[in-house]
């Protein structure tokens, strides 16, 4: 049953399937060729992975995000970020960074927080003389922690399927996100000055608290809601709520760049974004339900105790197993698929599951920067009108500075524990 399963994946894979679809034909396959249960699981399955109250949080981050990105935020998180570092030398770099870490506050996803933020940040470097692979490089980087710092989808379909807390994930990201974005802002800093791009203009305090007021709308959403969460105010579902008619509210009545008129737009944007995660959700839990059914979690368990006996190299293991897959597969799936399998593994070594989920969302979001996925650099290729070709050698750089830290923040846990033990 197992290996009918994985070697329809594979075949799934190799045909081009999309994850979503690979997933569910491997798994109605093994159900119909290699099991005498009805295929009515299948259904049973698909809706039951998906009938979840705390997933109902990521249908209100997309549409939040969406409003976001339509309602003039992202323009004013870039104009912000620039009046902080933008007479730096790398500075337009830097804003691109530091940008994606303000939107990361809002949307909760990657795609997202790419998109939003380069559509403004890449074509104003490239005016100012940054080669475009630069510019598209440095954007997909930051735009990775959009699923680190919270709010992170991420991090909400790791809390439903393993079974942990949401608000302490959110609150876990904190600390690595921040590492993240601020290597990467120097390594703008010295790979610009190394070829020669020039510094911008520096702006005045009088400036940068104009562009502060101006963002403050946007800059409040990321308070509003963890504290509401930590506050006990709303759940971290209820919370994607209140993010979502805060940022219809903001663009509507506030900012006024958005019209009753693009409402059906955004509406069915953040729906068609939905609908993919969701059914990514559902087929993934059928395959689980399989991986489960046939013991492979215990099996892959057991396996890794008699390689080792130390939590330090276990965790080294399944890191190198997460940055594989992470390059191949979607973040929402991996975590789906591999989260019971390795969830119950770490807890057998004592390590803390908000940790390890932390770790495997950060691993994962790398992969977001690595072909044949890659979903960030793509975006980015797209906005800077490039080929992968002429973006990879300026990524090497930028993926060695986010795997120290991913190394960093999986080996002194304090880093990730400190900010969700204070509460």
């Amino acid at each position: 049953m197992t290996a009918i399963l994985f070697i329809s994946l594979i075949v799934c894979f190799g045909l081009g399937m999309p994850i979503a679809f690979s997933l569910g034909v491997s798994s109605v396959a093994t159900l119909g060729f290699g099991s005498s249960l009805p295929l009515t699981l299948a259904a049973q399955r698909l809706f039951a992975g998906t009938d979840s109250f705390p997933l109902m949080a990521i249908p209100f981050f997309m549409l939040a995000g969406a409003l976001m990105e339509n309602g003039g935020i992202s323009r004013r998180l870039v104009d912000f970020a620039h009046s902080l570092v933008g007479g730096i030398y790398g500075g337009l770099g830097m804003v691109a960074v530091l940008a994606a870490m303000f939107f990361a506050g809002i949307s909760g996803a990657a795609a997202a927080d790419t998109a939003a933020v380069g559509a403004v940040s890449i074509p104003a470097m490239i005016r100012k003389g940054y080669k475009k692979g630069f510019a598209a490089a440095i954007q997909a980087a930051g735009g990775s922690i959009g699923v680190i710092i919270p709010p992170s989808i991420p991090m909400i379909i790791y809390g439903v399927v393993g079974g942990v807390s949401i608000g302490k994930m959110f609150l876990g990201g904190f600390v690595p996100g921040a590492l993240i974005g601020g290597g990467l802002m120097v390594a703008s800093y010295f790979l610009c000055k190394k070829a020669g791009y020039k510094k911008d203009h520096a702006s005045s305090l009088k400036e940068v608290w104009r562009y502060f007021a101006d963002a403050l709308w946007a800059l409040l959403m990321p308070g509003i809601i963890l504290g509401g969460i930590l506050g006990g105010v709303f759940t971290p579902t209820e919370a994607a709520v209140v993010a979502a008619v805060y940022g219809l509210v903001v663009g509507l009545f506030i900012y006024k760049e958005l019209s009753f008129k693009d409402l059906p737009k955004i509406f069915a944007k953040a729906a068609v974004s939905t609908s993919t995660v969701m059914l990514l959700i559902g087929t993934a839990s059928i395959f689980g339900w399989i991986l489960t059914a046939e013991q492979v979690p215990q099996s892959v368990a057991a396996y890794l105790t008699t390689l080792t006996d130390s939590p330090m190299v276990l965790y080294a293991l399944v890191l190198v197993m997460l940055l594989v897959v992470g390059t191949f597969m979607e973040t929402s799936a991996s975590l789906i698929i591999l989260t019971p399998v390795f969830l119950p593994v770490v807890k057998q070594f004592g390590i803390d599951p908000v940790h390890f989920g932390v770790v495997m969302v950060t691993a994962l979001a790398i992969g977001m920067l690595t072909p044949p996925l890659g979903i960030c650099l793509f975006i980015s290729c797209n906005i800077a009108r490039i080929q992968l070709t002429q973006i990879v050698g300026f990524v090497w750089p930028l993926l060695g500075i986010m795997i120290v830290i991913l190394l960093l923040i999986t080996f002194i846990p304090g880093l990730v524990m400190f900010v969700p033990n204070m509460f």
